[in-house]
């Protein structure tokens, strides 16, 4: 008996030294890329997208006009760009919910749907408040609805941008409304639900906007949405006049927290998303979330204008687009939403296989691997078609569109693109199954054929891949 046991003993403390020898390698990601073509609608605000059980998403937004509540729906976040759209409900003739018919959202509680939104009045365009539609049907494109009336909070004053969400079991309500007890526009509020359209309870104040890049133009807290993730709550909002200066900030919680209590809640003290004259995207706010298609991606939702100049009010300005980007998690386990991308493909980041943590960036215009990439930016990549075409792929900037990875004496680095056929050549590769992990990809020189991208020493090199080990620091995942 004593020797079976020495022998066990002696075979498991073998297989620990020779697994020490061993690299270790990266599992698939969790949430690995997606990718969408930007913008999803265009002279569609406000955006919202309901990803539903019914294997369809449903996609709702403001219209120019303010006349009406319009609905879309497909099986892919991409195929709502093109997807028929029904008209369920239009503003009343007289009266209230007469005009300005802003921000609806749809949502299915208990069996029915629900779309809520903010209109004003034919005898008073502002005099804004928050109304409930509910639906009866499977498709609420074919729905029939009845009107619920307007939620009523605290004050009679303006309040809009209702949604709705659930924390452990309890539904919640959070909006923006006029408080009359302070000099600004609109701060945010939260309460709980006794149904879809009653508030129960006193509703709590938790921002009020203070901050210099929340008053820019309007003294602004709008458009709250909510997103969970590791036992923490998320909730952005959107600030300032709908112009170039509109951005989200965020204000953080405990999920086991009394999220009615202010003091749950912290608050950003820069903004989280803004405007990106790089990218030129200009005025990014009132976001939705939803999940991708194979509901391992959180995706940001929401809109803004492809140009910095308005004439006029904002407000009369009929171009903001609904877009979308995938959110990445920090290690921390919060969210970073980078920058809003450029028109077109939503770029991708990618991971080492051999080292999980650590991400293709540019630095300095060098390429190399490293962890907790900070602008996200320098870290995403639109894979589009190569510079040198026959079926290559070029690697594009996210942050500074025109600039391409490319080789030059077998390093690689980040080059805008000069426009000679040298560089298409150097800025140009074959994408391959991963040489470690089909599931990963590898990218082939296209001008040195057998020489791949790969890191050494965290610095990213075109070379042969002899050993396994080679093989790997040229495998990555797309995420």
């Amino acid at each position: 008996m004593r020797r079976t046991v020495v022998r066990l003993l002696t075979a498991v403390l073998a297989a620990v030294l020779i697994g020490v020898g061993v690299p270790a390698h990266a599992a698939v990601p969790d949430s690995p890329a997606v990718t969408y073509t930007n913008p999803i609608a265009e002279k569609r605000a406000d955006p919202h997208i309901f990803k539903h059980t019914d294997g369809y998403y449903y996609f709702t937004a403001t219209v120019p006009e303010y006349d009406r509540i319009v609905l879309r729906r497909a099986t892919t976040i991409q195929g709502l760009a093109t997807a028929a759209e029904t008209t369920i409900w239009t503003k009343h003739s007289s009266g209230v919910m007469g005009a300005h018919i802003w921000a609806p959202e749809i949502h299915f509680i208990d069996g029915k749907w629900y779309v809520y939104f903010a209109a004003g009045s034919t005898s008073d365009v502002w005099a804004i408040r928050m109304y409930v539609l509910e639906g009866t049907g499977a498709n609420p494109l074919t729905a029939t609805w009845t009107e619920k009336g307007q939620i009523k909070t605290t004050w009679e004053s303006f309040s809009l941008d209702a949604t709705t969400f659930v924390v452990n079991g309890v539904r919640y309500l959070a909006w923006a409304q006029r408080n009359p007890a302070e000099d600004n526009n609109t701060s945010v509020f939260i309460a709980k639900l006794a149904n879809p359209w009653t508030i129960s309870g006193t509703p709590a104040e938790l921002s009020q906007p203070t901050l210099s890049w929340e008053t820019i133009g309007y003294k602004v807290n709008e458009g709250p949405a909510l997103i969970q993730h590791g036992g923490k709550v998320f909730l952005t909002y959107s600030a300032s006049a709908t112009d170039a200066n509109y951005c989200l900030g965020m204000l953080t919680a405990s999920a086991t927290a009394d999220l009615t209590n202010p003091a749950s809640w912290t608050k950003s003290q820069t903004p989280v998303f803004q405007s990106s004259a790089a990218t030129s995207q200009y005025g990014p706010g009132h976001n939705s979330f939803t999940t991708s298609e194979d509901g391992k991606s959180d995706i940001l939702v929401y809109h803004d204008r492809s140009y910095k100049d308005i004439s006029g009010d904002p407000l009369n300005d009929p171009n903001r687009r609904t877009r979308v980007q995938k959110v990445y998690w920090k290690a921390d386990g919060t969210p970073d939403f980078g920058i809003p991308v450029a028109d077109g493909v939503t770029p991708k980041r990618f991971s080492s296989y051999n080292f999980a943590d650590r991400f293709v960036r540019h630095w300095e215009y060098r390429a190399k691997i490293e962890t907790n990439v900070s602008p996200l930016a320098d870290s995403q990549f639109r894979v589009v078609t190569g510079l040198a075409g026959t079926g290559t792929v070029s690697l594009e900037s996210a942050n500074f569109p025109g600039y391409y990875l490319r080789h030059k004496n077998f390093e690689v680095w980040l080059e805008k693109n000069d426009g000679t056929t040298a560089f298409a050549a150097d800025a140009s590769f074959y994408q391959r199954a991963g040489l470690a992990d089909s599931a990963g990809v590898s990218y082939e020189s296209y001008n040195y054929a057998g020489r791949y991208v790969r890191h050494y020493n965290y610095l990213l090199y075109v070379q042969t891949p002899g050993t396994a080990t080679d093989q790997g620091d040229a495998t990555f995942y797309a995420q």
